[in-house]
This record gives structure tokens, C-alpha cells and sequence, in this order.
């Protein structure tokens, strides 16, 4: 699979099959990564967030990605959670923004794509990101929206939704991750965590409609 990809037709059947991840140094790294630190409810999370904002990219007609930085980037994106990779001084994104920039210098990306890892964790929190922008940061954003808040529900089909959610499924996810961004917006009150918390996102884990599929 190349940075760009070849774009599949916006109109027919999506399927896990469709997406397959990445075979490279960067992309098996941050899945080991992902599995030796974070728990199993928050890995599958980032896997989910990558399937769905693939498949966003598939609906919405949006082309010409990077999907290795994507794939990177989603299995990612809380990693800053963890115990070993939290800081107490910056947000938990851009702590997990940095440990993709040093998995990347490891797998030999260029500088200037390394930081690319960095600006779309860091936006996935973001309220908006303009896709004209930064298409990877926009369909991350967009992703976790519907995995954590449950933002855009019937914008993929169904089958592929519980198609994804059989292969990942989210066990204790609302719980987990409640927990954790509360920990994080008491901590670091000027952090997006803050605004996640008082947005109601907690709530909005426990109802998000992909919970009673």
C-alpha cells in the first residue's frame, strides 16, 4: 500500500477486507507498541478509529491519503494515556504525538513526515479539522468522533459496522476511557481533556449507538 492509495468506489459494499493494514516497519511498530502498553479495549479502539476513518474516506470521496501516517496515527492516538508515556505538563494527544515522532525516526521517515504524525494525533482532538487542511487529521477526528461520542452513526453501513465491531470489539471501552480522560482533564485542566470532560463525553460513551449493536 502506497502514501496515496488507489481510491475504491465510493458507492459499493464496504468491508474490513477492503482496508487491509499496512506491511511496514512504522505500521507493525505502532500496533506492538499499541499492544504491549495500552489495554486491550483501548487498542482495539485505535483499530476501530483507523477502520472507520478508512472507510469515511471510502463514503466521502476522499482521496489521495497517506495511509500508512493514518494507520500510524490511529493505533496511536491515546497512547499518551499510559502510565509510561503520560506527561504531566502537555496534553495526553501531544504525548502521544511524540511517541509516534520517535517510532517514525526509528522506522527512518523524513523529518518533515515524521511531524505529520504529531499534527494529526494532536488533531484528532480538535472540535473540527477543515479536510482541505489535513485530510488524515480530519478523518481521525471524524473516526473517534463516532467511536467515542458517537457522532455520524448511519454514515457507514451497518454490516461493516458490525463487521468491525465483531473483529474489535469495544468490552470495556466506556469505562476505560471515561476514567482516563477524567484523570487527565483533573490533572491538566488546560488540556482538550478538559473540554472532552465538560462536553459530556462521558455520557456520550455510554450511549453511543455503537454500544447495542
Amino acid at each position: 500500500m502506497g502514501e496515496s492509495g488507489s481510491p475504491l468506489d465510493p458507492g459499493g459494499p464496504v468491508r474490513i477486507s477492503d482496508f487491509p493494514a499496512p506491511d511496514t516497519l512504522a505500521a507493525r511498530g505502532a500496533l506492538a507498541l499499541a499492544r504491549q502498553y495500552q489495554s486491550p479495549a483501548i487498542t482495539a479502539h485505535g483499530l476501530r478509529s483507523w477502520l472507520w476513518a478508512e472507510a469515511f474516506a471510502r463514503v466521502d470521496g476522499i482521496t489521495g491519503i497517506d495511509h500508512e501516517l493514518l494507520y500510524v496515527a490511529a493505533v496511536l492516538h491515546d497512547i499518551g494515556t499510559v502510565t509510561e508515556f503520560d506527561n504531566h505538563t502537555i496534553s495526553y494527544e501531544h504525548a502521544g504525538g511524540h511517541v509516534g515522532v520517535a517510532l517514525t525516526a526509528g522506522a527512518g521517515w523524513p523529518a518533515e513526515r515524521r511531524a505529520r504524525v504529531l499534527e494529526v494525533i494532536v488533531r484528532h482532538n480538535w472540535p473540527h479539522v477543515d479536510v482541505k487542511r489535513d485530510a488524515e487529521g480530519h478523518l481521525l477526528e471524524i473516526a473517534t468522533g463516532l467511536d467515542i461520542s458517537g457522532a455520524r452513526p448511519d454514515a457507514l453501513p451497518e454490516d461493516f459496522r458490525r463487521e468491525v465491531l465483531a473483529a474489535h470489539p469495544r468490552g470495556a471501552l466506556a469505562e476505560e476511557f471515561g476514567a482516563c480522560v477524567r484523570d487527565q482533564a483533573a490533572r491538566k485542566p488546560d488540556t482538550a481533556a478538559r473540554r472532552l470532560v465538560d462536553g459530556g463525553v462521558v455520557a456520550k460513551l455510554a450511549v453511543n449507538p455503537l454500544e447495542r449493536l
